[in-house]
């Protein structure tokens, strides 16, 4: 009775044993975060392919075009060389214009008023440039008598230049200019008129390093 009691309770002691040792090793094991580091993983993905999204677009939107050309004139701008449309878009505008035999006159008139560096420094502009036509209908007296007035032909030419650069979508419009007098611009899509007089646009939304040209077939005149 007495062995049996004693079997018994070895017994007892040794379930004990193994339970608490079960129980022990169960503590031990890891807490299952498989779901939480899914989420977490997950998240992180979300964010990434977003971000990686809107770096892509704004890649795309910089790398756009800002538009096509028009105008009956624009066959006449060369195809190649710094006076072509692509080689006009790495040099501002003054200097863009001396390599394009469409605006000869013009910048022979904007180096006599001196106003080379003062263009070429604009943050932004939207010019309208009149071609060599225009200058040609001036008579030549008159059109010398300008050339020969510093401050005349300032403000005549700085009344062809918008302190903003403007699409052709933008285009239509009141707006004032260089010279401080207002300019009205009428039109839509690739037909635009320039001014009271009514210049016409030749060949437009040429790009330079700071401009927006625009090449008239008038010289403007501002309101005296």
């Amino acid at each position: 009775m007495k062995s049996t009691m004693r079997m018994r309770a070895i017994l007892l002691t040794a379930v004990a044993g193994m339970t608490l040792s079960v129980a022990a090793c169960g503590s031990d094991e890891p807490e299952d975060t498989s779901t939480g580091g899914s989420t977490t993983t997950e998240a992180e993905e979300t964010t990434e392919a977003e971000e990686t999204t809107e770096a892509e677009e704004t890649t795309e939107a910089e790398a756009e075009p800002a538009g096509e050309n028009f105008g009956p004139g624009c066959a006449d701008v060369p195809t190649d060389g710094e006076g072509s449309f692509e080689g006009m878009t790495d040099d501002p505008v003054a200097t863009a214009a001396s390599n394009n035999p469409l605006l000869t006159t013009l910048v022979t008139a904007v180096g006599a008023a001196d106003l080379v560096d003062t263009l070429n420094d604009l943050p932004e502009a939207t010019v309208f440039a009149p071609a060599n036509s225009a200058f040609e209908a001036i008579p030549t007296a008159d059109l010398d008598a300008l050339l020969a007035d510093t401050e005349a032909l300032t403000g005549v030419l700085t009344y062809h230049v918008l302190p903003m650069q403007l699409s052709p979508e933008e285009l239509a419009g009141t707006y004032t200019t260089a010279n401080g007098a207002e300019l009205t611009i009428e039109g839509s899509g690739e037909d635009f008129t320039v001014g009271d007089g009514g210049a016409t646009v030749v060949c437009g939304n040429v790009q330079t390093a700071n401009a927006t040209v625009y090449v008239i077939d008038g010289v403007l005149s501002p309101p005296a």
